[in-house]
């Protein structure tokens, strides 16, 4: 599989949702996803991903979060 691959040029993504992932230099990116200006091996690219990306909910989960937050909204549970 490509993605398993070490010898190739990967370059970092991101979609709509915040969401990273890697792709690979010479492939067309898909629809959705945008490239972030970080390329280079397959490790280098994680690294960057893992320092970047600190929060893995999607982004339309931040903001509704924020939101009900902002709102009070934050559910406690109750104890029957």
């Amino acid at each position: 599989m490509i993605f398993d691959r070490d010898d190739i040029t990967f370059i970092v993504v991101v979609n709509h949702e915040e969401q990273y992932s890697i792709w690979p230099e010479y492939k067309e990116i898909p629809a959705g996803w945008r490239a972030v200006g970080k390329s280079g091996p397959k490790k280098d690219c994680l690294a960057y991903i893992e320092e970047v990306w600190t929060d893995m909910r999607p982004l339309s989960l931040r903001k509704h979060m924020e939101e009900q937050a902002a709102a009070g909204g934050g559910a406690s549970p109750s104890v029957h």
